[in-house]
């Protein structure tokens, strides 16, 4: 959420910065019933400091026989215009709350304006796979070698979910374990989250109310399903102030991811490329603000040592501030190339929510030289997801006699430098 003093204070800025997403607003209906608020609350302040002062007076006239009569009805009709008073704010108090909450983080002044068309390309890694033979894609290369089984997946759960077995059960779990081990080298905390959560998760995360029908919904306890650990991790430290030495705070979480969002947005996204469930580790910080964009970079960098460890073909892109998603102000993209579809798709998004989540959460720390409360900036970034990974090996990494080479850090784990039939 955005910090309405900063709207009160730069109300055009704001806005003009919000045109770069794509999203026009005038704060001006807003303001107004910020400032009518403000009022009645001063007003409300005023009457409530007379009728202590009045009641503190009662007693000692009454002690001199002085007549209260007319005192004590005026204090109870003051009494009642302060609850009419109180009413009225926090009816203002839920039209301004229900503005705001729709109201996305605005893009840094170093994002371009635009949608997705307007992403730039920061550098490329490894070569992009040649083949001397007719290549095949991954849904094909996985049937034939016994890796997923997308039929039974289907009978299982429906369209957009898949089955892992034998060296593709293997393969899946060795990128999870190279992830996790590489994340604790760097001093990360790793952190098993609960997969069910609770309403002001999804709010503090910035997904609820605008994206509420995105994830699966328990209905019992008004619970749902994580469409991402970063909506457990970013919950960790919510209502709470923590202390200056203690930042930065870094953790990652495994997790399957749960979204609603599958399905064939485009005719080649078969087989992995977009799926109801789907594995994960993420990457999280809290940090100081005048730390998050040495965070961010940080983790950039991470997920690319990520994939360059696994020797596949790559790029890093700047995100337009439209394709940035609502809590974000900065994101850069990870996107693998998958060379059935001639095209790069998303592996990692690495991002700074700066105090658009903090201010959700009511999260803060003290700060050390001033011992005030400031808020807590937020980043977070795949590190990574499997699912375009996994079908980017088979695809980059495969064979004239069909087999696929197995990237060397996963050996370990599949016991085997090639997948054969």
């Amino acid at each position: 959420m955005l910090d309405i003093n900063r709207i009160r204070n730069n109300k055009e800025e704001v806005e003009k910065a919000l045109l770069k997403k794509n999203y026009k607003v005038d704060f001006t209906e807003l303001l107004n019933m910020d400032s009518l608020r403000r009022s009645k609350i001063f007003e409300v302040e005023q009457m409530k400091a007379k009728k202590n002062a009045v009641s503190a007076d009662i007693p000692k006239m009454k002690k001199q026989g002085t007549d209260v009569s007319h005192l004590l009805q005026q204090m109870k009709d003051l009494s009642s215009t302060i609850s009419d008073l109180e009413k009225d704010i926090t009816s203002l108090e839920l039209q301004i709350q229900r503005i705001m909450d729709y109201v996305p983080n605005t893009p840094a002044e170093d994002v371009a304006a635009g949608d997705e068309t307007q992403n730039v390309p920061v550098r490329y890694h490894n070569t992009k796979p040649e083949f001397a033979f007719d290549a095949k894609d991954h849904v094909t290369l996985c049937d034939t070698l016994g890796l997923i089984d997308y039929k039974r997946g289907a009978k299982l759960s429906g369209s957009g979910y898949w089955i892992y077995k034998n060296d593709g059960a293997l393969l899946e779990w060795a990128l999870l374990n190279y992830f996790i081990t590489e994340h604790i080298k760097d001093g990360y905390e790793f952190i098993l989250p609960p997969h069910i959560l609770n309403q002001e998760c999804g709010y503090t995360a910035g997904q609820f109310p605008k994206f509420a029908d995105d994830v699966y919904k328990l209905t019992e306890n008004d619970q749902f399903l994580l469409p991402t650990a970063e909506t457990a991790l970013i919950n960790l430290h919510r209502n709470e102030v923590l202390k200056e030495e203690e930042l930065p705070k870094k953790y990652f979480a495994y997790t399957p991811c749960y979204r609603k969002e599958a399905g064939s947005y485009r005719a080649e996204e078969r087989g992995m490329i977009r799926g109801h469930q789907f594995n994960k580790v993420e990457m999280f910080q809290y940090t100081v603000p005048e730390k998050s964009e040495e965070a961010l970079m940080e983790m950039v960098v991470k997920a690319e040592n990520l994939m360059k460890g696994l020797g596949l073909h790559f790029r890093l892109s700047k995100l337009a501030a439209a394709d940035c998603s609502f809590a974000m102000g900065k994101t850069f993209d990870i996107e693998v190339w998958i060379p059935s579809m001639g095209i790069y798709k998303e592996v990692s998004s690495a991002s700074n929510a700066y105090d658009f989540q903090a201010i959700r959460g009511s999260m803060r720390f003290k700060r050390a030289a001033t011992g005030k409360n400031e808020y807590l900036h937020t980043l977070n970034a795949s590190g990574l997801a499997t699912s375009r990974v996994f079908p980017a090996i088979i695809e980059q990494n495969q064979n004239i006699d069909g087999s696929v080479t197995v990237p060397e850090v996963l050996r370990k784990w599949l016991g085997k430098d090639k997948i054969t039939i």
